[in-house]
Formats: C-alpha cells, structure tokens, sequence
C-alpha cells in the first residue's frame, strides 16, 4: 500500500460520526461569557453560573449572575446575552436562541456604599 492509496481509503470526514459537546461544557463557556461582558463585576460578587438544555445543535442557557449597583441593569443583562450567544456560537458551533438572564443580588459600589453607611 502506497501513501496515496492509503489517502484513497479514508473515509470522508461527513461520514465519519459526529462531535458532541456536553451540556456542562456548554455552561462553563456560558458562565465564562457572562463574566467577560459584565462592565464593573461587583468586588464580593459570585461569578456568573450558566445553566444550558442541549437539543442536537441548539442551545438554550440561563445565566444567573450579581451586579454592582446603581448600574443600568436592562443595558447589562443585554450586553450579557448578546454575548453569551455569540461565544457559544462560536465556540461550541451551536445555534443560541435563548439567553434567560436572572439578577440574583445587586452590591452597592464605591460612593453609594460608603453614603449606605452614613445613612444607616
């Protein structure tokens, strides 16, 4: 057998099975996107955790996450969608229809921690 006919004898790649990203892989790239598009992360703040369903090459993920307050809540949990969807896109080659975003607490931050303390 030559090179070239063991070249001839592979089986192309289409047919050759497929790959499949497990769903916590998915909510890790997830979770890590989250993090990235978070403006100011609050200083005591959890990371995000992301939660993905996995159906063939579609995923649909919820990102739960802390914030810093004040900041424009409905801008940040925007960007974070927006993002999340496209890093798993990209990394994961999977379709993201959905990102459900959950505010789990808000930390005040510089200045408005330090006047919650006089006021209190």
């Amino acid at each position: 057998m030559t090179a070239l006919s063991g070249v001839k004898d592979r089986i192309a790649a289409g047919e050759r099975g497929e790959t499949r990203i497990a769903d916590r892989v998915v909510a890790k790239i997830a979770a890590q996107a989250a993090k990235e598009a978070i403006d100011e992360p609050p200083e005591q703040g959890a990371p995000p955790r992301a939660t993905v369903t996995v159906h063939r090459d579609t995923a649909r993920v919820r990102v739960s996450l802390e914030l810093g307050y004040p900041c424009d809540i409905g801008r940040q949990c925007g960007g974070v969608r927006r993002h999340v969807a496209e890093r798993v896109r990209a990394l994961a080659g999977m379709e993201v229809p959905e990102v459900a975003v959950q505010v789990e607490r808000l930390h005040p931050t510089g200045a408005s921690a330090a006047a919650q303390g006089r006021i209190q």
